[in-house]
């Protein structure tokens, strides 16, 4: 690397309960001299601002250094953008977690293009297996969503008098819900 090269760390995770601490822990051992990352659930790189900055960052001769490459990418597609992207700002790209894949031949962009067709596969797979854990646990009873804010009782109790003609702003206040929820009730 010549010394006007810089490298330029990402990382992501997608949840905010989900810490970044280690791959950024890995992109510091690695020397970065700017890190980006991104606590988002997107599956695209367009609701990634850090990603998309850290892409703009580039000039020739850079090295972008992902931490690991199924956090950057979530489709084949957005893996071979992030590739191109690299390779037009002339600057190299280097994956932490497969540092043995030279991303600079086609061979090494062809693996990542797997790479990144497999994590596309899993997230396939756990939308689907989410998907089916929930259909279970509704077959079994089990509720699901928010709970309302109002029991059975309650809503018997807003019927009769909402009948006695008492206003919904009054019954609102009194069981310390929004006048639309008392609306619904009566509806």
């Amino acid at each position: 690397m010549s010394p006007k090269t810089r490298r330029i760390g990402y990382a992501r995770v997608s949840t905010l309960r989900q810490d970044l601490e280690r791959q950024l822990r890995a992109l510091k051992r690695h020397g970065c001299d700017l890190v980006f990352s991104d606590k988002a659930s997107g599956k695209t790189v367009a609701g990634r601002p850090d990603l998309e900055a850290a892409l703009s960052q580039l000039d020739e001769g850079d090295e972008f250094v992902i931490a690991e490459w199924d956090r950057a990418t979530r489709s084949m597609w957005d893996g071979l953008q992030i590739i191109k992207r690299v390779i037009e700002s002339k600057a190299v790209i280097r994956v932490l977690d497969r540092s043995y894949i030279d991303l600079s031949t086609p061979m090494g962009q062809g693996f990542m293009a797997l790479f990144s067709a497999m994590a596309e596969d899993e997230r396939q797979r756990i939308i689907k297996r989410t998907h089916e854990g929930r259909q279970v646990a509704r077959d079994r009873g089990v509720k699901m969503g928010r709970k309302p804010k109002l029991n059975a009782k309650q809503v018997a109790e807003i019927r009769q008098r909402l009948a006695n003609g008492e206003k919904t702003r009054d019954l609102a206040d009194s069981y310390g819900v929004s006048r639309s929820t008392i609306a619904r009730v009566g509806a």
